[in-house]
């Protein structure tokens, strides 16, 4: 694996501070109706995505994931402001403003989405690897899904066919312990998510999802094998979410007392521990990072805020476009 450095451990904590800020700031935005339909957030998983980064390589590995999908571009290298403006559907947004929440995209730095179809990512992650495989890029994709798409159907498609083909693939189950409202322990009569790997006799384990370190040693192994040319592994990230499933989630299905506890190991703290006790940053160092993390989260939100809505002839422009059929020019 690649060492963990002062600079790495100075990089994690500013790139997780601004992701949970951004998340922060959405649900403000939420709340005044500036940002419409669902909003889930991923305060408290970050530890999974600082990880998984340390480990890709971003000239040539995807990401494919549901529709908690904001952060995850960012760290894939999308600007920030540009999604901002997609979740305000604006125009400068990473489609155009006709996305919003639970699709962000971007195929310049290989971000395939944000699915609003549980579990239907999956599939798609593989087929994606399958391309890799095809024209020998080198490249690996990490497909993630929730634990509740862990009881779809197409998971074990998916698995069947990414075993048999050997295909350049990372199947990382974000349990956080609830699907929705519903607690892992009532949707199957096994806890343990990972051991679905076992039936395929592919690679798999648990990993503490609240340690960038463990998660990123864990998918360093999982890429290595990949590009290899030896096949997936499953991984089941155990991680926690702060906030509810979605804005409308009023999360009586847990305590606060629940929610208090998993703070205790917030992966932002840990990381800022560490900083701290090795004596990585002083203490002013570590107030400019905050300040930056706000600057440009504001920076974000007047970006957004800015930016104009499409204009409703973008509506023709983005469906498919027939020959013999002159009535809708495209622009696009």
């Amino acid at each position: 694996m690649k060492e963990v450095t002062k600079e790495v451990y100075l990089k994690w904590y500013e790139d997780m501070l601004l992701w949970r800020k951004f998340e922060d700031k959405l649900a403000a935005l939420y709340i005044q109706q500036k940002v419409r339909g669902f909003l889930h957030l991923y305060n408290g998983q970050e530890a999974v995505l600082a990880g998984a980064l340390h480990a890709m390589d971003l000239t040539k590995d995807k990401m494919i994931t549901a529709y908690r999908n904001h952060v995850q571009p960012i760290g894939m290298g999308v600007d920030p402001r540009r999604v901002m403006a997609e979740l305000l559907g604006k125009v400068t947004g990473t489609s155009k403003g006709m996305g919003g929440s639970m699709h962000i995209f971007s195929k310049e730095h290989r971000f395939y989405g944000g699915h609003g179809i549980v579990g239907g990512q999956i599939p798609v992650g593989a087929g994606l690897a399958f391309g890799d495989k095809y024209f020998n890029t080198g490249g690996v994709t990490m497909t993630y899904f929730g634990d509740g798409a862990a009881r779809q159907g197409s998971l074990h498609e998916a698995f069947n066919m990414a075993m048999l083909w050997k295909l350049p693939v990372v199947f990382i189950v974000e349990n956080n312990g609830y699907a929705m409202g519903t607690s892992v322990e009532r949707t199957a009569n096994h806890t343990d998510i990972w051991k679905l790997g076992l039936g395929y006799e592919m690679p798999c384990g648990p990993v503490d999802g609240m340690n960038p370190v463990k998660v990123a040693e864990a998918m360093t192994e999982a890429i290595d094998r990949a590009r290899r040319g030896d096949g997936p592994t499953f991984l089941e990230m155990k991680t926690y979410r702060y906030r509810g499933h979605s804005m409308s989630d009023a999360q009586l299905y847990r305590s606060k007392e629940e929610v208090e506890e998993y703070r205790k190991i917030d992966p932002i703290t840990q990381v800022l521990d560490i900083i701290k006790d090795k004596k990585y940053a002083t203490e002013a160092e570590i107030e400019a990072i905050e300040q930056r993390v706000k600057d440009l989260v504001q920076e974000c939100v007047d970006f957004a805020e800015s930016s104009p809505y499409p204009e409703l002839e973008q509506l023709y422009d983005v469906v498919y476009a027939q020959e013999d059929y002159p009535f809708t020019p495209h622009k696009l």
